[in-house]
């Protein structure tokens, strides 16, 4: 638990946006609390990728490593649920599962987002191993395998030509999508990509692996990997609880921010996959970064402005 009862930031998620912002702000020579429930939406996988230097790293071991350099930074960490927050915009408190409750003058979300996956059998075994939905995370390492695109929304083509890059042998799922249009059916049969129609019943492993896609009729098309495009569902409960509003849209729920990521609430910043959920391990840890000197400048300016006041000579009271 943490060693005092006021911070001056207090981060909320420790994946790679909360831990980079919060050894930022250690760095700075603030008081800083993380408090993380353990649930990282990249806890399947079994490595990270496009993080120059930490390629193949497992989420865990890199989770590991970022509480360790915080630590050594003077920054704490608490292994709890932040189930609410209230005040502003100098001081805010926030309510932790155990009961406990923390002040801090800034608060800064990083809780992320949970992908609500198709509800696909066999979908939830292989997620983030072999079911995958990211080329440029993944992509790399299911080169040159047997892959199939589930469709699912109107990206499905889109997906099946940008995975083309990596494999000759793509097949397109039609699924739930309406069968393809007239041009990108011609640039998917010039790239070599078969459209299968009718929907898939399952997805089927053996022996720990992704082995195929069954369509509802039984027929089993083998495949070493499925893309799949989940929906992106924002860990927004305590910025809700701010009177935050989310913006929507039909793949899921962002909270907006400026570049820095300072929320329409003053005094509360977000950053991550909770405003970018397209953003990989690496992005995430920049928008952390950003967050985090837009924060520390902040306060620097908050302090400024408090020390000029206290040095204005003050008026004498009225005879």
């Amino acid at each position: 638990m943490s060693s005092r009862d006021r911070y001056d930031v207090v981060v909320v998620g420790a994946g790679p946006a909360g831990l980079s912002a919060a050894v930022t702000l250690a760095r700075a020579r603030r008081s800083v609390l993380v408090v993380d429930s353990g649930h990282p939406r990249n806890a399947p996988s079994g490595a990270i990728h496009g993080f120059l230097t930490r390629d193949g790293m497992s989420p865990a071991e890199f989770a590991a490593a970022g509480r360790d350099e915080l630590r050594g930074y003077g920054g704490e960490i608490a292994d709890d649920h932040a189930t609410s927050a209230a005040g502003g915009p100098d001081e805010f408190s926030v309510t932790l599962e155990t009961g406990n409750r923390v002040l801090a003058r800034r608060l800064l979300v990083t809780t992320g987002l949970t992908d609500e996956l198709p509800g696909l059998a066999g979908i939830e075994q292989r997620w983030g191993r072999d079911v995958l939905h990211c080329p440029y995370c993944h992509g790399w390492e299911v080169r040159d395998q047997a892959l199939g695109i589930v469709g699912t929304d109107a990206r499905a083509a889109e997906l099946a030509v940008t995975w083309r890059q990596w494999s000759a042998d793509v097949v397109l799922f039609q699924h739930s999508t309406p069968s393809p249009d007239d041009a990108e059916a011609a640039v998917l049969a010039a790239l070599g990509v078969r459209i299968v129609r009718g929907r898939v019943a399952e997805l089927v492993s053996t022996g720990g692996r992704l082995t195929g896609v069954r369509l509802g009729g039984g027929t089993l098309v083998g495949r070493d990997a499925v893309v799949v495009q989940p929906r992106s569902v924002a860990r927004s409960d305590l910025l809700v609880s701010l009177g935050l509003e989310l913006t929507r849209d039909p793949f899921g729920a962002y909270v907006p921010t400026t570049r820095t990521g300072l929320t329409a609430v003053p005094g509360v910043w977000a950053a991550g996959n909770l405003t970018d959920p397209s953003a990989k391990v690496v992005t995430a840890a920049a928008a952390g970064l950003a967050a985090a000197m837009d924060i520390s400048n902040n306060l620097i300016l908050g302090d400024a402005t408090s020390a000029l006041l206290k040095a204005l000579p003050q008026p004498s009271a009225a005879r």
